[in-house]
């Protein structure tokens, strides 16, 4: 069974700080923004997903990462996302859409800002995943 470790925001870029609880609506999550609304954004990009088991991966590769530190809006464990899936998180519905394009806005989360270390067209799987909302609510951390 999966499991909410982090909920992240900012008032725009990164990195997103950690918060304790949030609502979630069908365009993301309230009191979060985006400064590049071309790229991030909307309700296809509504929620942006790390897995844990690849922060874990990247943090052991030597890579300075950290929980929100590129602009994920959510850090989950145990759910193996992949584009099509659907999961719940406490009272919300998401859905994987896409992998989420990286870019050298996050690249002081990587050794020599290899930013494309989570490229998902160059390392199948090893990426953050845009999720868009099925159902509403609210998200808190698991304790």
């Amino acid at each position: 069974m999966g499991r909410l470790l982090g909920i992240f925001v900012s008032n725009g870029g990164v990195p997103k700080l950690p918060i304790e609880s949030a609502d979630v609506e069908i365009n993301g999550i309230v009191g979060d923004a985006c400064n590049n609304k071309k790229h991030h954004g909307g309700p296809m990009k509504a929620i942006c997903v790390l897995e844990n088991e690849l922060l874990l991966k990247l943090q052991s590769e030597g890579h300075p990462i950290k929980a929100g530190t590129t602009g994920e809006n959510m850090l989950v464990e145990g759910f193996e996302l992949t584009v099509g899936k659907q999961f719940e998180v406490c009272e919300v519905k998401l859905e994987v859409v896409s992998d989420a394009t990286p870019c050298w806005k996050i690249a002081d989360s990587f050794t020599e800002g290899n930013y494309s270390r989570i490229s998902h067209e160059k390392y199948p799987g090893d990426t953050r995943w845009y999720c868009k909302v099925l159902e509403t609510g609210k998200i808190s951390i698991s304790s």
